[in-house]
């Protein structure tokens, strides 16, 4: 049987409160949310916090989607079926939808949150990707007030991201550009699965010229889930065959995957790539007002 390690249990009512009680209990203490990659990993003892703070009463501070002037604004403890559900984000951003309907299953998708997904920082995880190419940017607060960090930034290395010991992520905001397209490319080897590998595109795009991009990359070793060669190589051109296939030959020379139970890693490169040029077209596809 598989069990945890013993551990203290406390509930926060508040954000200030989680904080006061993530500093008293130190380091390591971990906050729980849906709690579907923490409690799996505990079971093994690969994670063996002393005290778990339980964070679901914080739903309502936290679990709203909005927008707030040239932004939308998704809270930590935003669920995935939440997200999945808005109307905002389809209207804005159709590869977060993209990304969620192939994010594990209804079960972790009604209880897990987004901000969860990201502090757990696997380097397969979806909406890391997806985030990172829409150039999103992180709320981190701690007792001493609130700092921006852009998604691109957050992580630093597999399952480490730069939020303090006696901090918590708050919010994601996403910035709203006109002309973006945006799409999510993803294999696995059954529905639900971690990602062989995915791909995330974003374009922005004015008078026929792509002004600005996002590529981003999951399982397959790309520094901070992007690829900035594949970006430059769409910035300041028309969206054409060959812009798009050099584009993702970029992502897919950028990127550094290893060989694992999932396949080789020539394999996981040429997917990437091949995942970077589909999500490319149905972005640029929006971009332009089809689907």
């Amino acid at each position: 049987m598989q069990t945890p390690a013993p551990f203290g249990y406390e509930r926060a009512t508040s954000v200030d409160h989680a904080i006061q009680l993530l500093e008293q209990l130190g380091p390591e203490a971990r906050l729980v949310a849906g709690g579907h990659s923490l409690l799996p990993m505990m079971k093994i003892r690969l994670a063996q916090p002393e005290h778990l703070i339980d964070i679901n009463p914080l739903a309502a501070e936290l679990g709203s989607i909005s927008i707030d002037g040239d932004s939308l604004v998704i809270g930590a403890m935003t669920r995935h079926n939440d997200l999945l559900a808005s109307p905002l984000v389809g209207e804005h951003f159709p590869i977060l939808q993209d990304a969620e309907r192939v994010i594990a299953d209804p079960v972790v998708r009604n209880r897990g949150t987004v901000g969860g997904s990201l502090c757990q920082a696997d380097p397969a995880e979806d909406l890391s990707a997806a985030l990172s190419a829409l150039h999103a940017t992180a709320t981190i607060r701690g007792s001493s007030g609130s700092r921006s960090v852009p998604v691109r930034e957050l992580h630093v290395g597999p399952y480490e991201t730069v939020v303090g010991d006696a901090e918590i992520l708050t919010e994601i905001r996403v910035p709203i550009r006109n002309g973006c397209g945006s799409a999510y490319e993803k294999v696995e080897r059954r529905v639900g699965d971690w990602a062989i590998a995915s791909a995330a595109a974003v374009v922005w795009m004015d008078g026929g010229i792509i002004t600005d991009a996002g590529v981003g990359l999951a399982a397959v070793g790309a520094d901070h889930f992007v690829s900035p060669a594949a970006e430059a190589a769409l910035r300041g051109q028309q969206p054409t065959e060959d812009v798009i296939v050099a584009a993702a030959a970029a992502a897919a020379a950028e990127c550094n995957p290893s060989t694992d139970q999932r396949g080789p890693a020539e394999y996981k490169r040429h997917l990437a790539g091949e995942l970077t040029a589909r999500a490319l077209r149905r972005a640029v596809a929006r971009a332009q007002g089809g689907q």
